[in-house]
């Protein structure tokens, strides 16, 4: 019984792997930001002129422990496993690692100054290489991220912001949600897609829905539900599973970044 999930499982991260197209070479771009700190990031770029640049923020610890050419971490979570096809979509991506201070992970770092810090040196890194709109793209925990930088920066922050499946609850392990972030200072258009039936104790669909309510200063905000996909027979909160929209990447990817492009 073992041996079959580990063969489903491989199955469909087979799958949801494929690329859209052709992949390009991925390129570990390393940058200082804080004293004594650098920051990483796996960079994408598309065929031709992107459109608009994208910072992908990974959930769980979100240390994805990059060296070039590998993930040591994280390779099957929603973002991670898409960032193809995102470029595929004329953007250019960006894959944030955790900075250099943090190798246990970004746990209790989310909701920081510093964090945000470092995500504006990245912003500013991308415009320096193509002068479009930045937008922060985080799912699970890496919602609480780019919801941070969105509403602390207000000099060289993000041009818009998307949350998928979004982090609202506490629990005794997950301590930092979007709920302590200002999200009334979020001043820029903000999507949130959210699978309705994610399961996952820490992102209830219900909860998803009422966050639009405190995004009094975004001046456009919407919020994308989607249905279906594979139902995996891991943990609701494993990215294998509909909180990953497990089944719908090629069809989120597309919705999302329709979404941006129209800005």
């Amino acid at each position: 019984m073992r041996l079959e999930r580990i063969i489903c499982v491989l199955g469909l991260a087979f799958f949801i792997l494929s690329p859209c197209a052709s992949g390009a070479e991925e390129e570990l771009v390393t940058i200082p930001t804080r004293p004594g700190v650098t920051q990483s990031f796996l960079l994408l770029r598309p065929s031709a002129k992107p459109s608009a640049s994208v910072i992908l923020f990974a959930g769980g610890h979100g240390r994805l422990a990059l060296s070039q050419h590998k993930i040591g971490w994280g390779e099957t979570n929603f973002l991670v496993r898409n960032r193809e096809r995102f470029r595929c979509e004329a953007l250019l991506v960006a894959v944030m690692d955790a900075a250099s201070d943090r190798l246990q992970g970004l746990s209790n770092f989310r909701t920081s100054h510093a964090h945000a810090e470092d995500i504006r040196h990245v912003i500013a890194k991308l415009k320096d290489i193509a002068h479009v709109p930045v937008w922060l793209v985080g799912t699970s925990m890496g919602t609480v991220s780019a919801a941070n930088a969105a509403a602390r920066l207000k000099k060289g922050g993000p041009d818009g912001l998307v949350l998928t499946s979004t982090v609202t609850k506490e629990t005794r392990q997950v301590t930092e949600t979007v709920n302590d972030v200002r999200l009334k200072d979020i001043r820029v258009p903000t999507l949130i897609v959210h699978h309705r039936q994610d399961s996952c104790v820490v992102t209830p669909y219900e909860l998803a829905r009422a966050l639009m309510k405190s995004l009094t200063q975004a001046p456009k905000k919407e919020l994308l539900t989607f249905d279906g996909g594979d139902l995996s027979v891991l943990d609701p909160c494993e990215p294998m599973s509909y909180h990953g929209f497990l089944g719908l990447d090629g069809e989120v990817v597309t919705a999302i970044a329709s979404w941006i492009k129209q800005f």
